[in-house]
Formats: structure tokens, sequence, C-alpha cells
């Protein structure tokens, strides 16, 4: 299976995006089609064009708005949106990630709830189309990861409908800060807005790596042109390529561990029983949870209930509150976000004596790596040859050669 690599010279925005897509070879009506079938078919038009930027070919985006009675959209009405189209659930799910790490942002940097954001250059047609437009391109590929290299973010100031802000707008910076994303920065900065929060947005959620793989061949590539003029050709390449390693560790380099942010969701239950606590709790892992505990307490009118603690992505805390309130009895939920750091980690397999077992290396900051077999193979071992868990282990230890990796680091 091939991987993208998305090449941000100098920087990126949905429209420049969308056009190497296209000029990649994903065919305009892949991108078009979750566009009508959220409804949106009468409010635009979409061209593909030929152009340059400083004698470099590629292709540049046009959306024209043909929306007679235009709206500004909330981020409510675009979650209704998505949620009541007719897509894929898998395409559904990136679209909604990208608009919702959008709202988070716009919110936090106004100091409003993200409900409440009203988005406008986002709300925008042209900014749907880039966006769901993006997302529908990626599904199409179905890349087996997506690399991108460190975006420039200029320097300077640019016109929205809040005003003249500085370069970088509020909502790149908070969506930079969210995602732990490595930028490229000098003291002769380019005077321009180079990454828009569309831009900013797409590659946070998108992308598996940012930084590209050491070793890759190129199979095919599109340039897409974007609308500033610089001294310097303003495009970005959008490759499919062969990765030849399953690392980005080099063996001398000092490893920290990766800082992020989760949402932990939590309520007090006393009105159901233990087999439906136990299934909503099944639920929750099921649909992505990172971690779900859950324990006997006692509760008011001296009642047995159920503490749930839920550890969850952040940028599905909203899809999980609503599963609260769909699948357990609670009428209310308490939530947090956090940080927390992560040691990386990835899964592979080992030859041994029992065969092929799955294996998980962790990384230490050091740089040091410890690896042990998966439970789930201890235990299915240790039934079939009925011996203890503790001798499959050691057997296992004893056996194991060269690990093979399934995925990069994470």
């Amino acid at each position: 299976m091939e991987d993208v690599l998305i090449e941000c010279s100098p920087g990126i925005s949905g429209d420049m995006l969308l056009g190497a897509f296209y000029d990649l070879g994903v065919p305009k009506k892949v991108i078009e089609k979750p566009l009508n079938e959220l409804g949106l078919r009468d409010l635009y038009h979409l061209d593909f064009k030929e152009s340059k930027s400083c004698s470099i070919r590629g292709v540049k985006v046009k959306v024209e708005n043909i929306d007679c009675n235009p709206v500004k959209r909330t981020w409510g009405s675009i979650k209704e949106l998505i949620s009541n189209g007719n897509l894929e659930d898998k395409l559904k799910e990136i679209i909604y990630k990208v608009f919702e790490s959008l709202a988070i942002a716009e919110g936090k940097v106004h100091g409003i709830k993200s409900e409440d954001v009203h988005f406008h250059e986002i709300g925008a047609i042209d900014s749907l189309v880039d966006i769901i437009g993006v997302c529908a391109a990626l599904n199409y590929l179905k890349p087996n990861k997506v690399y991108c290299n460190e975006p420039t973010l200029g320097k300077g100031f640019v016109q929205t409908e809040h005003g003249k802000l500085s370069v970088p707008p509020p909502a790149v910076i908070e969506l930079i800060r969210q995602k732990n994303i490595k930028v490229l920065s000098s003291r002769d900065s380019i005077e321009g807005e180079l990454s828009t929060p569309t831009g900013i947005a797409l590659l946070a959620n998108l992308v598996n790596y940012l930084e590209p793989p050491t070793k890759y061949s190129i199979n095919s590539y599109g340039v897409g042109i974007g609308n500033l003029k610089f001294t310097f050709p303003n495009l970005v390449r959008v490759y499919k390529i062969t990765s030849f390693e399953d690392s980005f560790i080099n063996d001398n380099e000092q490893i920290s561990p990766k800082c992020e942010e989760i949402s932990i969701q939590e309520a007090w239950i006393d009105d159901q029983t233990p087999e439906d606590i136990s299934n909503f709790v099944e639920k929750l892992k099921v649909e992505g949870a990172y971690d779900v505990s859950y324990q006997a307490i006692n509760m008011k009118k001296n009642r047995i209930g159920f503490s749930i603690q839920a550890i969850l992505p952040i940028e599905k805390k909203e899809f999980f509150r609503r599963l609260w309130f769909d699948y357990s009895n609670t009428i209310g939920v308490r939530e947090r976000t956090q940080s927390r750091w992560i040691l990386l980690r990835r899964r592979g397999e080992c030859p041994t004596t029992f065969g092929n077992i799955k294996f998980k290396q962790t990384l230490k900051p050091d740089g040091s790596i410890t690896m042990k077999p998966e439970n789930d193979e201890v235990l299915r071992l240790a039934l079939e040859h009925k011996i203890s868990t503790e001798e499959i282990r050691k057997i296992i230890k004893d056996s194991s050669k060269k690990f093979k990796a399934f995925e990069n680091w994470k």
C-alpha cells in the first residue's frame, strides 16, 4: 500500500492542498460527491485550472459562491450538516474532526465555548469545499500513512472578518499548541500568511507523521498553486510514495515522551443494573476510549451505584458526551481537559518457538527500547499448551528473534 507525503513549500492552505490532490489524479466527482450529499450542490461552483507560480506549473482551485442567501454558519449548524449527511462513516469522522478542532481553537482564542463559535472564514462556502474536498480526496486514496514536513507560518498582518490580525492568526497558534505541531521559523520570516487555519487544521488531523521518511521512492505527485504572489514558488506538493523504513528514530537520538491533550468524562450512576453498566463500559471501549474504569460506590439514600471514568481522545469528546446520554441513565456528565505524557510505542511481531507472536515495543526517553508479547497471545498459548503464563513468557523471551514492526512509532 502506498503512503502520501505532503510537502508544504513554504506553507499550507486548504485550496492549495485540494489543488494538489486533484493534480495527483483524484477525480473531481470524488471531491464533489460528499459536498452534494451534504446539500451544498447549489451553493458553489468548483473549478480547477492549470496555473503557474514562478514558472512552476500546477493546479489552482477557484470556488465561486453562488448562494443567493449566504449565511454565517455556527459550529452547531455545521455539526448538524455533517451528522445528517449521507456519508460513509470514516469520511464523516475525519470531516468532523477537522471542523471540531477549528471550533475548539476559535473558542479558545475568543474565550467562548466551542459550541458557541460562529464560523466566518471557516464557515464560508469556499472553506467548506476545501475541507470536505481534501478529506474526500484522502479517503479516496486510502494511504497507509500520511507524512508532512513542518510548515512555515509567515509574518505581518492579514485581513479577516474579525478585523486585521497578526500573522500567524490566533487560531493557527492555538491549533499548533493543541496538536503539538513543530513549525519552521527564522529571523528572515516571509511577509504574508503562509499557513492558514484551514490548512493547519487539515494537517493536524490528517497527517500521521510531521516529518518525511528518510528513505522513500516517488510514484507520482500533484502540485497545488496558491493565490499569493511571492519571489519564490507558492505551492504545495502531494506525493504518492513508497517508504522503506519502519522507524524515524536514529540510534543516537534522544527521545522525549509525547505530550497530548485528552478529555476525561465521568459520572455516578445508581439506577442501572451491573449488566447494563458492563455493556455501557464495553460500548465506550469499542468506540475508541483510551481507557475506562468503574467501581461500586455508596450513593444517596444508601443506594449502591457505580462511578465510571473514561479517558478519551480530545477530538471525540462531543461524540462520547452523546454516548453517555444515549446508552446510560445518567442525567449529567463531568468533563475536564488534561495533558498527558506518553512514551512512543509500536506494534509488531517476532518469530518464536510458538511461531510468529505479536509484540509491543516502547521507546524510553534515553532511546532504549523495551518489548513484551501481547497478553492475549500469552493467554492463548497457555490455554493451548496447558502450562502457566509465566512459563509461556519465559519460552517466548528465550526463543524470540528479530522484531518486525507493523507500524511506525506513535
